[in-house]
C-alpha cells in the first residue's frame, strides 16, 4: 500500500472513529460502482484493493462451462484451457483484468460519493454501537448551535439533540455553554442516521445526579424508589434505607445541605422535596404531601387508588401548591389520586348533607335506603339535586318519576328558602358595614377638626409672643401662659352680662 494512501485512510478512520478496513471496503465498492456506470454491461465486475501498490484492481469474472449461454459471464472450457492450460476446469471462475484509468471524471465523482456514503453509514453504525445501550446515562457536552428551538450538543466526535420539549424553562443557553444531560434514547433510523436524544427534564437526570452526589445511593445503602419533576420549578424524590441506622433523607441532604444544594445548582434552582419512602399508603402519602401537614387520611377507593386528605384551613394552599403543583407531584410519586380538602370544606359538606336530609325527610315515602344511596352519590346536596332531572333521580333511587319529582320539588323549595335567607343576611351585613363605615368616617372628621383647632391655638400663641419683644424669656413664657389660660367669655356669659346691664 502506498504510504500516502495508507496515511489518508488511517487519518480518516481516526477522525470518524471507524476501522481502516471499513474505508478500504468503501473504496472497493466505489470503484465497482463507477466501473459499472462507465462500461454499462452486465459483466460480473469485481474489485480488490492491492495492499502493495495502493491501487484498486478491477476485473470481471467468468465461470468455466461446457456450453456458453452468456458470453459476458461464462467461458467455454476449451477457451479457458487455451489461456490457463490444464489448470482450467469446469465450474472454476476466471478473473479478467479491466482498465481503471479510463473511468474518467464522472466515474471518479461517483466513486467519491459512494466512498462518502459508505463512510457515513459506518460512522452511524459506530455511533449506534457506542450509544445505543447507554440510555439513562448522564453525559457532558457543549452547545454547538441552535435549530428551531432545539439545541445541538457536541460530545467529542458526535453530536446530540436536546429538543425544545426536553429543555427546562428555567434555563437559557448560549453557544459554548457546558451542558449536563441524560441520554433519553437513540433513534437508529432517519436520513442523518442514529440521533442521540438528550433531556434536561427527565426524572432520570435527577436520579443520576443523586447517585453521583450521594455515596450511600451509589453503594446501595439508600435506594431511590421514585422521582417526579416539573422541570425548573419543583421535584420530589422518595428514598429508602436498607439499614436502620442510616437516615435516607439526611444522607441525601448532606451536612448543612451540601449534597442537595449541589444538585439544585445543577438544575438551576429547582426546588427538591426529599421524602422517605414507606410501604404503608397512609405514611407514604403523608410524607409526599410535605411540607404541608395533614389532619387525616382515608382511602376512598382502594381498587381505583383514590384517597381523601383533610388538612387545616391554613394548610390548604400549601398542600395543593402553586397551580396544584404539590398535590400533582405527590400523586405522580405515590401512584394514588389525592383529593385534598380543608376542615372548612368538610364542615360545609356535612352541613349540606344534613340540610338535604332534613329537606327530603319531609317527603312521604323517603326511606333510609334512599338516603344511603343518595348521600354517597353525586346528588348529595340540595343544589345538585335541583340541577339534576327527575329521570336521573328515579334511575338512581329505583323509584318512579312522580316520587322523584316530589323529592326535586322539595329540594327547590329548600334552595329558594336558603337563597332568600342568604340574601337577607347579605343585606343586613351590608347595612352593618355601611353603619360602621359612617362611624369611622365621623371619627376621622372629628380628629381632623381637633387637629385644625390645635394648630390654630399654637399659631395664636406664637403671634402673642411676637407682640411683646421687650420681655425676657421668662416673662414671655409667663405672659404666654397667662394668655393661653385666660378664657374668652362664652356666649352664655356674654348674654348674662348684657341682661345685668339692662336691669341696672
Amino acid at each position: 500500500m502506498s504510504k500516502e494512501l495508507q496515511q489518508t485512510i488511517e487519518m480518516l478512520a481516526k477522525e470518524k472513529g471507524i476501522e481502516p478496513d471499513v474505508i478500504i471496503t468503501a473504496i472497493e465498492e466505489a470503484v465497482l460502482t463507477a466501473s459499472r456506470k462507465y462500461y454499462k454491461t452486465d459483466e460480473d465486475f469485481r474489485t480488490k484493493f492491492n495492499v502493495e501498490t495502493g491501487q484498486v484492481e478491477l476485473f470481471t469474472v467468468r465461470n468455466i462451462v461446457n456450453e456458453v449461454t452468456d458470453p459476458l459471464t461464462e467461458i467455454s472450457l476449451e477457451e479457458a484451457q487455451k489461456l490457463y492450460g490444464d489448470e482450467a476446469e469446469l465450474d472454476m471462475a476466471i478473473e479478467f483484468p479491466k482498465a481503471t484509468d479510463v473511468l474518467g471524471r464522472i466515474a471518479a465523482q461517483t466513486a467519491k460519493q459512494v466512498i462518502f456514503q459508505k463512510v457515513r453509514e459506518a460512522e452511524r453504525e459506530h455511533v449506534y454501537a457506542e450509544y445505543g445501550d447507554r440510555e439513562g446515562e448522564v453525559i457532558n457536552g457543549t452547545v454547538k448551535r441552535f435549530e428551531s428551538g432545539d439545541i445541538i450538543i457536541e460530545m467529542g466526535r458526535v453530536e446530540a439533540l436536546l429538543p425544545r420539549k426536553e429543555q427546562s424553562r428555567a434555563e437559557n443557553y448560549t453557544v459554548g455553554d457546558r451542558v449536563r444531560a441524560v441520554i433519553k434514547g437513540v433513534n437508529r433510523g432517519g436520513t442523518k442516521g442514529p440521533q442521540i436524544i438528550l433531556s434536561r427534564t427527565d426524572p432520570a437526570l435527577l436520579i443520576k445526579l443523586f447517585e453521583q452526589e450521594v455515596p450511600e445511593i451509589y453503594d446501595g445503602t439508600v435506594q431511590i424508589r421514585g422521582a417526579v419533576r416539573e422541570a425548573g420549578d419543583r421535584a420530589k424524590i422518595a428514598v429508602f434505607s436498607t439499614e436502620r441506622d442510616i437516615d435516607p433523607v439526611g444522607a441525601c441532604v448532606g451536612m448543612k445541605g451540601t449534597r442537595v444544594q449541589s444538585i439544585i445548582r445543577e438544575l438551576r434552582g429547582e426546588k427538591i422535596d426529599i421524602i422517605e419512602w414507606a410501604h404503608d399508603v397512609n405514611t407514604l402519602i403523608t410524607n409526599a404531601i410535605s411540607p404541608a401537614r395533614i389532619q387525616s387520611l382515608s382511602v376512598v377507593d382502594e381498587a381505583g387508588k383514590v384517597v381523601e386528605v383533610i388538612v387545616e384551613d391554613q394548610q390548604l394552599s400549601l398542600a395543593i401548591g402553586k397551580k396544584g403543583q404539590n398535590v400533582r407531584l405527590a400523586a405522580k410519586l405515590t401512584g394514588w389520586k389525592i383529593d385534598i380538602k380543608s376542615e372548612e370544606d368538610v364542615r360545609r359538606e356535612v352541613e349540606e348533607k344534613f340540610e338535604l336530609a332534613e329537606t327530603l325527610a319531609t317527603v312521604d315515602g323517603f326511606t333510609d335506603a334512599m338516603w344511603e344511596t343518595l348521600s354517597t352519590s353525586e346528588l348529595n346536596t340540595v343544589n345538585r339535586l335541583c340541577e339534576s332531572s327527575a329521570t336521573d333521580i328515579a334511575n338512581l333511587l329505583s323509584i318512579d318519576e312522580e316520587m322523584a319529582t316530589a323529592l326535586q320539588n322539595a329540594a327547590h323549595v329548600a334552595a329558594e328558602t336558603k337563597a332568600k335567607l342568604e340574601q337577607e343576611a347579605a343585606e343586613e351585613a351590608a347595612k352593618q358595614a355601611a353603619a360602621e363605615a359612617a362611624i369611622e368616617e365621623a371619627a376621622k372628621q372629628a380628629a381632623a377638626e381637633a387637629a385644625i383647632e390645635e394648630t390654630a391655638k399654637q399659631a395664636a400663641a406664637e403671634a402673642a409672643m411676637e407682640e411683646t419683644p421687650g420681655q425676657s424669656a421668662e416673662e414671655e413664657t409667663d405672659g404666654t401662659t397667662d394668655q393661653l389660660t385666660e378664657k374668652e367669655p362664652s356666649i352664655d356669659e356674654k348674654a348674662a352680662d348684657e341682661s345685668a346691664t339692662e336691669q341696672a
